[in-house]
């Protein structure tokens, strides 16, 4: 009773007093709160990003190689993350995001007040839920962490995002906080990151063709990406699937019978994992980024901080003149011949020793090029001790034409497995602007890493020819003028060859048939010196000798070179530097690099046209007259040109096929020129090199996404004034070939006229 009396006895002051201190504790709450919040804002829990940061979210970005038909051929990543716009999301992507992570997002400002007091309330009655927005997990992702499992840590990170969200939704439109959500967001296997790399990934697709079940299966990944991954945990990936599905329908994105049918369906993945080997161009893809690292070095191309771009992490666009559709065809082409051309090769070395006499060495010197001897040196193991690892038997994995198998044999066993297998490479470029359009570096990346269309040299043969011919033809010599064909001997040098054609024999059939004798008087004729002058102006950057054998191709070049020196045949004398790149932007689209191509005149443009013209002849009835009656080449019988080589024991075969619009080389050879077919049957550049380039034009001429003409080569401007093209009407003006004596000849002789 007493202590009601008291109570009820309060004064006006007393009222005034506890009215002061409420305020005074609330405002202070309110200032300390504030005070808080401004130490969380200005770093001193830890950084947050700045302005900048997140105008530039500092995020591993893959760069993507980009063919000239804007199709993606491969990337280059540390992270395999592409970014994409809003424009590039399929609508279900975002309703599946919307309704199951954020379904006010279009109405709060980067908090969401109800669902976070919901969220706490729940918590702490043992039902925990995540209460985070989209734009609050964009935050989290933007700092590069993951959650805090410390709760007071937790709780300052909590803060920190909820200030970033606010300051993203206050910078940033709503479709642009989704387009950057979703290419920060991780899928966890795979080396997936953001949502281009895992519409790839899982469906071999881009964002933008998602369908609504496919939408649902990634954005339901998020939660957990190892507890909803497809491939691991199907069963709770659908039901989880399903569930996006659902919230889709809940909130009016999808019918009720779209969301049925599409629950209805089978998680129907495409699972296409990505690395360096695999997909289009492994090859041009590896030699390409020495290059673009070369050209950024030689140019000192950089950031705008001044520190290097990194190919891995940057996310540039790398933009090429490869053609995506010509890329399958040239690898298609590849694998249908080596096939079969394999077979002829495994059933020529079933029966004899390979590693005996010159060869009985090439063990030993693979073993001492292989990873396995390298590791095995480092961990100080001496020759004997490495020599009896690698005859052991260890499980390993070995390349076939039908696939990879998995094993167990002795290293040494599969040193003698891979070299007796066939290599082969190819490379198609336009002539006129140097653009490669396919490149086919070897027969599998992922076991045979060697790039041989510009990193591997090999020993040309007859390919050479040309060059002295053109020489020749450049310096008065005329297409139908006859030489001397049969056996000589030139200082040390007695070259072997046939008659073929017959002696003498005009250059124009000296080409055609391949002849030796009348190739090796020409180069003695003209000089040495001056056809291998010309070879490298023509683009070879290998060492020519001066030497009289060049004439038969007794030098080694790339496949690279060679290719971008016929162009010059076909391009009325210009050559052009095969061009590998076209120009890379940075992330944002900004231009940091354009290729400026060298060019320079080589030949005379009759001349040009007049070699051009000789190597129409061997495909139509000379050494490449196979293009024209095999039915595999789907009868070929436009304007086509070409050069077959081989080089002595059949150790390389190679052909190089011109058209109006095309240069395409092939080279065929095992990776040892001491293992080589036994005969020419199979191995000459006809057989072993020639019917690639032939499947190759098929599939190109019978592509309807491709405008190749099969019109005839253009004469040069001005057309042909300085010599006779048609060797039939020779006669008329001399009666019998003006070399049939071992006169020199005339100037006029030599013209033709």
């Amino acid at each position: 009773m007493k202590r009601e009396a008291k109570s009820s006895n309060l004064t006006e002051e007393d009222v005034k007093r506890y009215t002061r201190n409420f305020w005074k504790i609330l405002i202070g709450l309110v200032v300390i709160g504030a005070l808080f919040l401004l130490m969380v804002r200005v770093g001193i829990f830890g950084k947050l990003p700045t302005f900048k940061d997140l105008e530039n979210p500092k995020s591993n970005l893959a760069s993507e190689i980009i063919t000239d038909d804007n199709r993606v051929l491969g990337t280059y990543y540390v992270h395999n993350r592409s970014n994409v716009k809003y424009s590039e999301l399929s609508p279900y992507l975002v309703h599946a995001l919307i309704s199951t992570e954020d379904k006010r997002f279009y109405e709060h400002s980067g908090i969401d007040y109800s669902r976070t007091i919901s969220t706490v309330l729940l918590t702490l009655s043992g039902n925990k839920q995540g209460g985070s927005t989209i734009t609050q997990q964009l935050a989290l992702n933007l700092f590069g962490e993951q959650r805090a499992r410390n709760s007071l840590k937790r709780i300052m990170q909590k803060f920190q995002e909820w200030i970033t969200a606010v300051r993203l939704e206050r910078n940033y439109t709503k479709e642009e906080i989704i387009m950057m959500y979703f290419n920060t967001v991780d899928f966890g296997a795979y080396n997936t990151f953001g949502i281009k790399s895992a519409a790839r990934t899982y469906f071999n697709t881009t964002p933008d063709k998602l369908t609504a079940e496919q939408a649902a299966l990634l954005v339901g990944m998020l939660k957990g990406p190892g507890e909803y991954s497809p491939v691991r945990r199907a069963e709770r990936a659908l039901q989880r699937r399903n569930l996006v599905l659902a919230n889709m329908r809940n909130q009016n994105f999808i019918t009720a019978e779209e969301c049925d049918k599409a629950s209805e369906k089978p998680l129907g993945l495409k699972l296409t994992i990505s690395n360096y080997g695999e997909g289009l161009a492994p090859y041009f893809r590896a030699v390409l980024k020495e290059e673009i690292k070369k050209e950024f070095q030689r140019l000192a191309i950089t950031k705008p901080d001044g520190t290097p771009y990194d190919l891995d992490r940057d996310g540039l666009k790398v933009y090429t003149p490869i053609n995506y559709k010509m890329q399958q065809h040239a690898e298609a082409a590849q694998k249908e011949w080596m096939t079969r051309l394999q077979r002829e090769f495994d059933k020529q070395w079933k029966r004899r020793n390979a590693f005996t006499g010159k060869n009985a060495n090439l063990l030993v010197t693979g073993m001492r090029r292989s990873d396995r001897y390298r590791v095995l040196k480092e961990e100080g193991l001496s020759e004997d001790q490495i020599r009896k690892e690698f005859d052991k038997k260890v499980p390993m994995t070995l390349f076939t034409w039908k696939g990879n198998v998995d094993t167990v044999m002795t290293p040494m066993d599969s040193i003698k497995y891979n070299k007796l297998f066939l290599r082969n490479a190819m490379m198609s470029m336009e002539p006129k602007t140097g653009y490669i359009k396919a490149w086919v570096g070897g027969i599998n990346f992922e076991h045979f890493k060697y790039d041989q269309v510009r990193l591997g040299t090999r020993q040309v043969g007859s390919t050479a020819k040309p060059f002295v011919y053109a020489y020749a033809i450049d310096n008065g010599y005329g297409p139908c003028v006859s030489v001397p064909n049969h056996m000589r001997t030139y200082g040390n040098w007695t070259p072997r060859g046939t008659t073929q054609g017959g002696d003498p024999i005009t250059l124009k059939n000296a080409i055609k048939y391949s002849q030796n004798f009348a190739s090796a008087y020409l180069i003695n004729e003209v000089g040495a010196a001056n056809v291998a002058e010309l070879t490298k102006r023509m683009g070879i950057t290998t060492t020519i000798p001066n030497e009289s054998s060049i004439a038969l191709g007794s030098y080694d070049a790339s496949l690279f070179d060679m290719v971008g020196a016929y162009s010059a045949f076909v391009n009325h004398g210009t050559w052009v530097e095969p061009t590998m790149i076209l120009r890379i932007e940075d992330k944002n689209g900004s231009p940091i690099y354009e290729k400026a191509p060298k060019v320079s005149k080589a030949l005379n443009s009759e001349t040009a046209y007049a070699m051009v013209d000789m190597l129409k002849g061997v495909v139509d009835g000379g050494t490449g007259n196979r293009l024209r009656w095999d039915t595999n080449f789907g009868g070929l019988k436009n304007p086509i040109g070409g050069k077959t080589g081989t080089t002595n024991d059949n150790s390389d075969a190679w052909f190089i096929g011109i058209t109006p619009d095309l240069v395409t080389g092939v080279w065929t050879g095992a990776e040892d020129r001491g293992i080589s077919f036994s005969s020419m049957q199979y191995g000459q550049g006809a057989a072993a090199a020639m019917p690639v380039f032939g499947l190759y034009m098929k599939n190109v001429y019978a592509d309807k996404e491709l405008h190749y003409t099969q019109d005839d080569f253009p004469l040069p401007p001005g057309g042909i004034t300085r010599f006779e093209m048609n060797c039939s009407n020779f006669s008329q003006f001399y009666g019998n070939d003006p070399s049939k004596t071992e006169t020199p000849l005339t100037e006029d002789d030599r013209l033709g006229f």
